[in-house]
């Protein structure tokens, strides 16, 4: 089976600026992400989707593919996932390249690792009727207790109970265990963006990641918090073979 890592690293990150490419230990933040996948043995082809010329000058200095520029309109902070999964895809099958399964591999989880990959394909393989994979870890602040406010009142998100006893009202131990997607990994067939216009489809089972390999860096305190793991060796980054990005 065909399979091709997609990497997006689109320019226009709002809550740290030019954050795919803001230098961690080292490299730029998607220098792990690509060698990670690099690494992991199981992409035929490792291609990153951008919109920035500056970032695919650092992506094919890594070691990524970037055939083509990645268009504005599926660029924006509001861009849903399918439109630059299938744009990417659709393009490279018109020149001949075709693939049987793709995988996002989002830069903001620079502690993903090789072998974290190789636990997720092969998790994924094992299923022949799922659709897709998506990575999740348990909710540390569960749903359950969550709260729609309006105007001077609020409902709770979930009305659900424990013997007449709203969730909201029980103890964290005594809900029942919730995950939330973290964004270091998804595996999909091809074919799920035809029949069902999704990059997941409708079979989608679980990868749980284990210690901070599903780690996600969205906010400065994100990043203060990456940069404390990889100085006190709490998380440790892929291995780069690649001399640093000089401009």
């Amino acid at each position: 089976m065909k399979c091709i890592a997609l990497i997006p690293a689109r320019s226009g990150s709002q809550r740290i600026a030019h954050k795919n490419i803001k230098e961690l230990s080292g490299h730029p933040l998607l220098a792990y992400t690509i060698c990670a996948a690099r690494d992991s043995g199981i992409y035929a082809d490792v291609v990153c989707v951008t919109d920035s010329e500056e970032y695919a000058g650092i992506a094919k200095h890594y070691g990524a593919e970037i055939p083509f520029l990645r268009p504005l309109h599926t660029a924006t902070s509001t861009s849903p996932d399918f439109d630059w999964v299938n744009w990417t895809i659709s393009e490279l099958a018109a020149t001949g390249r075709t693939y049987d399964q793709f995988s996002i591999l989002r830069p903001t989880s620079p502690f993903r690792t090789a072998n974290t990959i190789q636990r997720a394909w092969k998790h994924f393989a094992s299923d022949a009727a799922a659709h897709s994979l998506r990575a999740v870890r348990l909710c540390s602040e569960h749903p359950g207790k969550m709260w729609e406010v309006n105007g001077n009142r609020m409902t709770p998100l979930l009305p659900n109970t424990i013997d007449a006893t709203p969730w909201h009202s029980n103890q964290y131990a005594a809900l029942p265990r919730i995950y939330v997607q973290d964004a270091s990994l998804e595996i999909a067939h091809t074919s799920i963006l035809d029949t069902h216009h999704s990059i997941s489809g409708d079979v989608v089972i679980p990868f749980i990641s284990e210690g901070h390999e599903g780690f996600d860096i969205n906010t400065p305190d994100d990043w203060m918090l990456a940069e404390h793991y990889v100085r006190n060796n709490i998380a440790a980054l892929p291995t780069v073979s690649v001399e640093p990005w000089k401009k």
